[in-house]
């Protein structure tokens, strides 16, 4: 398999009962649907019960407090070249990996991890997905030739389902620190004109500062952040935002067909990024209820209470493109489309702008010396 392929990996699947070849969750049909007869059959997971916006208890998941049925146990390996922790079946202990096509034959371990509670399932077939790539390459400047040529084949896609985590948190900050009102004077100052100094005056802002003091609350729900390391993050973050009401109780069903990661960023990892967004935000509330023209924080005491979580798997649809020996990555959001990725630089393409500018640059000065 070459670089720029990616490889799926059928973490669960379901038999057709007309062929018995593996069945795929299309997404709208919204049923498991055969590849090779196009049967369609119903599966249990409307995500009627609730359980996708189950939170579980923060602390008690730190000290492994957890009940045994909020655990599992799963066969798993890291890939070596992504990162990305990868899952075995049965007595298998040989594959790809799913995310960058590296060969794995690594002998895995037992891992016990928390179950996901939700799936978003893929709204985006990966025939619209692929459109909407199409549509995000083509608007790149200074791409290469052959990365629409690329787009336009209908290379395959790969569909992950990739770990987050969500937080949930009331927060409780008392704050000191200081409003500045903004004031104008007049100030006086000499000016050359015309060769002689002259008297001028101007109105010159400055800032009158009193000390505050006050106390603000806020109730984060839902504050996602990715548990995944094989995957760009600074490509991912962008692909919010996320509808999170669409989740659906997990499922294998909708898993048919797709890779689902387990997730690398642990718990506590991830609530160290989840507590700097929440003071990032707590911040902004600060500053609004200190109010005036401009504020300055000197002290912020938070207390985080009624801490919850939730481990939920979505969507992204994956591509990558090999350019001058370089794999490059593309994620489509699986339920919006919203594009995000790499892109290569054709140094052709630039050459000839570069050049292009300096013959307008003499042709425009020759032109003027001439008429002169």
């Amino acid at each position: 398999m070459s670089d720029d392929q990616i490889e799926t990996s059928e973490e669960f699947r379901f038999p057709c009962g007309e062929c018995g070849s593996e069945m795929r969750f299309d997404p709208e049909a919204n049923k498991l649907k055969c590849a090779y007869c196009s049967h369609e059959q119903d599966f249990d997971g409307e995500g009627e019960t609730g359980l996708a916006n189950t939170e579980l208890d923060f602390k008690a998941a730190l000290n492994n407090e957890l009940p045994e049925e909020d655990m599992e146990e799963n066969r798993v390996t890291d890939c070596s070249n992504c990162g990305a922790q990868v899952e075995f079946e049965g007595e298998t202990y040989s594959k790809e990996c799913p995310f960058c096509a590296s060969p794995i034959v690594v002998e895995p371990r037992t891992s016990k991890q928390i179950k996901p509670k939700g799936v978003m399932p893929f709204v985006l077939s990966e025939d619209k997905a692929r459109d909407e790539m199409t549509k995000w390459l083509s608007k790149l400047w200074f791409a290469p030739g052959n990365l629409q040529e690329y787009a336009r084949k209908g290379r395959k896609m790969q569909g992950i389902y990739v770990p987050y985590w969500t937080y949930d948190a009331q927060s409780e900050s008392d704050y000191a620190g200081q409003r500045g009102t903004h004031y104008y004077v007049t100030e006086r100052y000499t000016a050359t004109e015309n060769g002689k100094s002259v008297s001028k005056t101007r109105q010159v802002r400055k800032t009158r500062w009193r000390r505050v003091s006050g106390h603000v609350s806020k109730w984060f729900d839902d504050i996602l952040v990715l548990a995944s390391k094989s995957l760009p993050k600074r490509f991912t973050d962008k692909l919010a935002p996320w509808d999170l009401s669409a989740l659906k109780d997990y499922s294998p069903s909708y898993i048919a067909g797709y890779s689902a990661e387990a997730y690398t960023v642990e718990l506590g990892e991830g609530f160290t990024e989840a507590e700097a967004i929440m003071e990032s935000e707590i911040r902004t509330l600060v500053r609004r209820d200190i109010g005036g023209d401009d504020q300055r924080i000197n002290a912020l005491n938070t207390t985080l209470s009624a801490l919850t979580f939730k481990h939920v798997l979505l969507p992204i649809w994956l591509a990558a493109y090999k350019y001058q020996g370089k794999t490059y990555r593309f994620v489509v959001n699986g339920q919006t489309g919203k594009v995000k990725g790499e892109r290569p630089w054709s140094k052709g393409k630039i050459a000839l702008a570069v050049l292009a500018g300096v013959v307008i640059i003499v042709g425009g000065v020759l032109i003027a010396q001439a008429m002169k």
